[in-house]
């Protein structure tokens, strides 16, 4: 990867972070969009699809609205490709087990995620005291400027996470790769199946309980009449 290339990952960061709670929120911070489209602009639009798949049913009953600041699984897709799209030919992983590895160590840096919204939050707070003391005094420019200045807050906290992400994730992955390479490859499908069927869990956890277990049952007895009809 070249220097443009981290350039348009930093850009997709913050574009997909102000879409989470400031701006617009057209849904391009979820997983299953974040990371096909950090990795079509890395070239790899099939790893950011494997990883924005694999996220997408972990996070998706965790909602950043209102006070709730769950960890931020858009920098987790971006910052997950970035990994598995920059670093591969490095450490000698490709494929899936590289995409499976890139997730694992991404996924618990998430939680600065965490840190830099509160922080993001904080100084808007005190922007929002600026804007209306300004509102109050007929500076209707300053108050404006404090408004979009609340945006910049919560740009810089996502592209802090991204960088976080692919910094510490890029040591980790060159230290610890040789290590685990092996187990990886050897447990990869295993491992696969694992996240998606923990997703599954935490998404039926967020629905009525009777639902559930209606949807857990009609997926069961259909799973068993698809592999009897094969």
């Amino acid at each position: 990867m070249v220097a443009v290339d981290y350039l348009l990952a930093g850009m997709i960061s913050v574009l997909t972070g102000l879409d989470r709670v400031a701006l617009v929120q057209i849904m391009i911070s979820r997983p299953l969009v974040a990371g096909p489209l950090t990795g079509w602009a890395l070239g790899n639009p099939l790893v950011g699809l494997e990883i924005g798949m694999l996220l997408e049913l972990l996070w998706l009953g965790r909602l950043p609205v209102g006070a709730a600041i769950p960890p931020d699984d858009t920098q987790v897709a971006v910052g997950a490709t970035v990994l598995a799209a920059g670093t591969g030919h490095f450490v000698g992983l490709d494929g899936m087990p590289l995409v499976l590895l890139s997730v694992l160590i991404a996924i618990p840096l998430g939680k600065f995620g965490q840190v830099f919204d509160k922080l993001a939050r904080q100084v808007n707070d005190r922007l929002a005291v600026s804007g209306y003391n300004a509102l109050m005094s007929g500076h209707t420019a300053k108050m404006e400027r404090c408004h979009l200045l609340g945006l910049v807050s919560f740009g810089l906290a996502s592209l802090a996470t991204a960088l976080v992400i692919v910094l510490v994730g890029t040591f980790v992955l060159f230290t610890f790769a040789p290590v685990l390479i092996g187990a990886i490859q050897e447990a990869g499908l295993s491992l696969q199946y694992s996240l998606i069927l923990v997703g599954a869990a935490v998404l039926l956890g967020t629905t009525n309980v009777n639902r559930g277990i209606s949807l857990f049952c009609t997926a069961f007895i259909g799973t068993l009449l698809v592999l009897w009809l094969r």
